[in-house]
């Protein structure tokens, strides 16, 4: 492969994973691996639509004082994500403030931001944000765009308009269609180039390894967004007070405890593990996987704990969810190690037969051919 054509993979590459990792942070409400800010509120060290590289929070270990944090507001911005930095740090969680502002948010009534609360840590080096400038400014314009599309096209129609969420879908599938089309056209220019050469035409021949690639890929996709979009992280907001609490469990007297019960419920065809792990230190959990039949809902019991002070803070705890295609007591195994690695297995675990089953049906042969074979000739051509 020519160096040129190595840059040229390696650009589109780049280009794939920025879309489909601002995509998939749009879809799932949290940044995934690339996210950008829209306000001036952190300059100088990120401008109105610059983009910074987000590095998932069960990857980027303890948060320190200083980091550049993207967190899960509960005041701020009508309680959407924000980009602010750590300046301090309290029992009962964190102290932040944008570069730019002269207060922190803790001075607007934002409760300190808990572990649970926070997403994705920004990747510093040497202490400086690792700064994309104008990703977010081209992101907001595309944003924009779409929703014009998306109105004048249910005007033409009469359709309802559609939400972000599925322009979202239609985009990123739409994007790939043209991706996937584009690498075939160029996988069949090479060959009709090297048919030149050789004098003879192979023309509609595509490589079965691309398709199998994609398949591997839109799978793994499928059974991700299934573990994923699910479950997450839920917070909940304390109010300790004087009083003798309420119905509502979340009202709770000064340093006593109540709890609730949390659904878990498996809309899936496929059975399911879940795990509820605390994400601060005012919830506590039902300990062990709660293993759930298609269709099958189970309640678990969770006690929230008011602070020995009077006020509002915030307590949060994460789901993880598997697909039970590996045996029980092999997820718990994994799960142990990193709530992360299952869903590695789980996804080798749904791959390994497509590729098997390529391996066995696409003979010795990796082509694809789509069109038949021509040869030139003198004094005219055949098929």
């Amino acid at each position: 492969m020519s160096f040129r054509r190595f840059t040229e993979y390696a650009v589109a590459l780049v280009l794939v994973v920025l879309v489909v990792s601002l995509g998939l942070g749009f879809v799932l409400g949290q940044p995934v691996l690339f996210a950008y800010v829209e306000t001036g509120s952190m300059e100088p060290t990120l401008e109105a639509g610059d983009g910074f590289v987000a590095v998932p929070a069960a990857i980027s270990g303890d948060v320190e004082r200083g980091d550049v944090v993207t967190f899960e507001a509960e005041q701020l911005h009508g309680g959407e994500p924000t980009t602010h930095r750590v300046v301090g740090t309290q029992d009962n969680g964190y102290i932040t403030q944008g570069d730019n502002n002269p207060v922190t948010d803790q001075s607007h009534n934002e409760p300190p931001v808990t572990d649970g609360q926070i997403l994705a840590v920004a990747l510093a080096v040497n202490g400086e944000v690792v700064r994309i400038p104008h990703l977010g400014t081209g992101v907001m314009a595309v944003e924009s765009a779409t929703q014009w599309i998306s109105g004048t096209i249910a005007g033409i129609f009469g359709w309802q308009r559609l939400g972000s969420t599925e322009l979202t879908y239609l985009l990123f599938g739409g994007g790939v269609v043209l991706f996937g089309a584009s690498l075939l056209a160029g996988q069949d220019e090479r060959h009709r180039s090297e048919s030149k050469a050789r004098s003879r035409g192979r023309s509609g021949v595509i490589d079965s390894r691309h398709l199998l690639i994609a398949c591997v890929l839109l799978l793994c996709a499928g059974a991700t967004a299934a573990m994923i979009m699910p479950a997450g992280t839920e917070s909940y907001g304390i109010v300790s007070t004087e009083g003798d609490g309420s119905a509502d469990p979340t009202i709770i007297p000064v340093g006593e405890t109540d709890e609730f019960e949390y659904a878990v419920h498996n809309g899936g065809f496929v059975p399911t593990v879940s795990y509820l792990e605390p994400r601060s230190d005012g919830v506590e959990t039902e300990t062990g996987q709660h293993r759930l039949s298609p269709n099958e809902t189970v309640n678990s019991t969770v006690t929230l704990h008011a602070d020995d002070d009077t006020g509002y803070h915030v307590e949060s705890m994460t789901e993880y969810r598997y697909l039970q295609v590996l045996p029980s007591t092999v997820i718990d195994t994994l799960y142990t190690i990193h709530p992360w690695v299952p869903y590695l297995a789980v996804n080798a675990v749904v791959a390994t037969p497509l590729v098997v089953f390529w391996r066995l049906f696409s003979g010795t042969s990796d082509r694809i051919r789509l069109r038949g074979r021509s040869r030139s000739r003198t004094g005219g051509f055949f098929d």
